[in-house]
């Protein structure tokens, strides 16, 4: 079947912001941010709880709708979309996956979780499936771990091979973008190690956005930093650059430690 116009249009893989502002009912939990995210990095975003960073996150790729009283204005693109005027939000989310703070598989096989995307997309040839179902794992470096043990139950691996399996499922559907909210913030080191390693690898072929309350790991694994507090993004520019030499006192007194 061919894709629709609004499909083709929601390939991107840069993402760019202009003037955004987002309320819960009275409360305004995004202040007038802009920015541009680029392509096939890795993009983090720091700051204290509660500072707006997951919620800038869901709205890449429209989270917030299921949110009651959520408004939110300004432009958000991916590519060349304003994924915020009328479009395909089921294509949307196709190339912006998620990857949530506590692993949530779903209760089945291994197999299926990973072929659940595909299937609802539309393909059910097995050859397809057992092709997308191996890549996918490779893309994860879980295929020596789970070849085994497809039609086992995910519910039934470790957190950390729970977590791996969560986002080798949202690399199933090809993903552009893949945001990460705190994704390793419940796993052991080892298992965080693994993670890291597999978010510079997918960025080779995927843009990686990720919210992180741990400084180091932004340091190891990202590009791009942007620090988030109140609801505003004070800056975002080269990890090195924002760790070393921050532009804004606000971001120097929270990497050395001195609030937040």
């Amino acid at each position: 079947m061919a894709k629709t116009i609004n499909e083709k249009k929601l390939t991107g893989q840069s993402i760019s912001v202009k003037n955004a502002n987002l309320w819960y009912g009275d409360f305004q939990a995004i202040k007038n941010i802009s920015v541009e995210i680029p392509e096939k990095k890795v993009s983090a975003f720091i700051g204290p709880s509660g500072c707006g960073k997951s919620t800038f996150l869901k709205c890449f790729n429209r989270m917030n709708d299921l949110i009651p009283d959520c408004r939110v204005t300004g432009e958000f693109k991916i590519g060349e979309t304003n994924i915020y005027q009328k479009i395909d939000v089921n294509a949307l989310r196709r190339n912006v996956g998620m990857v949530f703070q506590k692993p949530n598989p779903f209760p089945m096989s291994v197999y299926d979780n990973i072929a659940y995307g595909p299937r609802t997309f539309g393909i059910h040839k097995r050859s397809a499936l057992d092709q997308i179902v191996e890549t996918s794992l490779k893309q994860a470096a879980m295929w020596n771990e789970l070849k085994d043990r497809l039609n086992g139950s995910a519910l039934g691996l470790s957190g950390g091979q729970q977590q791996r399996l969560c986002i080798a499922r949202a690399l199933a559907v090809k993903p552009g973008i893949i945001l990460m909210d705190e994704p390793t913030s419940a796993l052991d080191p080892i298992s965080t190690g693994k993670i890291e390693e597999l978010c510079e690898e997918l960025t080779k072929t995927t843009t990686i956005v990720i919210v992180t309350h741990n400084m180091q790991q932004a340091t190891r694994i990202s590009d791009k930093t942007g620090f988030f507090l109140l609801g505003e993004l004070v800056e975002f520019g080269d990890t090195d650059e924002i760790f070393t030499n921050p532009k804004d006192v606000r971001t120097e007194r929270y990497i050395t430690g001195r609030f937040g």
